[in-house]
């Protein structure tokens, strides 16, 4: 029998530092290949990829854009935003399924890695639960209630978090607390204290 892989994760970033700190935090338990533009990422995609890492602000081609391309082409792979750009109503429609927010510890992105790894072991609904729940909790963190509570596709979204909870609440009640994805309930006060060693920052 064949020894298993480590997960490959795909870093994307147009900072060469950060891709180089990328590589050193994560390199011991991922395959980790590292390109610095969403072209580079296009022609790196492949169905070998597990974890994709995106940054949304490059020149040439945005992180949203190779995100929606990266869908459109039908790849399973799981993608996380690592960005400086705070999450914004902007975000409901986008495909991802976590996003950080610039600085980042190494372990916030384990975490978040190891979390979108077991999504795999999940059905179509549960996944989509932890994938809305996560763009609201992004929301309600980051913009004011009164401000979300006039905007219709804020409202939209927290109404499917609600359908979804109900399909999703005999699948749940069958899988232990702590093997649920943390992105399904983490906020900005839950993150682990991070090792300013161990952190990514963003230089503007």
């Amino acid at each position: 029998m064949a020894p298993a892989r480590d997960p490959k994760v795909l870093v994307v970033d147009d900072d060469p530092q950060i891709l180089g700190l990328f590589e050193k935090l994560l390199e011991e338990a991922y395959d980790v290949e590292a390109v610095l533009s969403g072209s580079e990422a296009l022609e790196s995609i492949s169905d070998d990829i597990d974890v994709v890492l995106l940054d949304r602000r490059m020149p040439g081609m945005t992180g949203s854009e190779v995100l929606a391309a990266i869908r459109e082409r039908g790849y399973d792979c799981r993608v996380a935003m690592v960005t400086a750009v705070d999450p914004d109503v902007d975000i409901i429609d986008m495909g991802f399924d976590d996003y950080l927010v610039k600085p980042v510890s190494k372990a916030q992105l384990r975490n978040m890695i190891d979390s979108l790894l077991r999504w795999d072991d999940y059905d179509a609904v549960l996944r989509e639960y932890f994938e809305v729940a996560r763009k609201v909790a992004l929301l309600e963190e980051n913009i004011a209630l009164e401000n979300l509570d006039s905007n219709k596709d804020y409202q939209a979204l927290t109404e499917r978090l609600s359908t979804l909870k109900s399909k999703a609440d005999d699948v749940l009640g069958e899988i232990e607390n702590d093997e649920f994805p943390s992105m399904a309930n983490v906020t900005v006060d839950d993150r682990p204290d991070q090792d300013e060693s161990d952190t990514i920052r963003y230089s503007p």
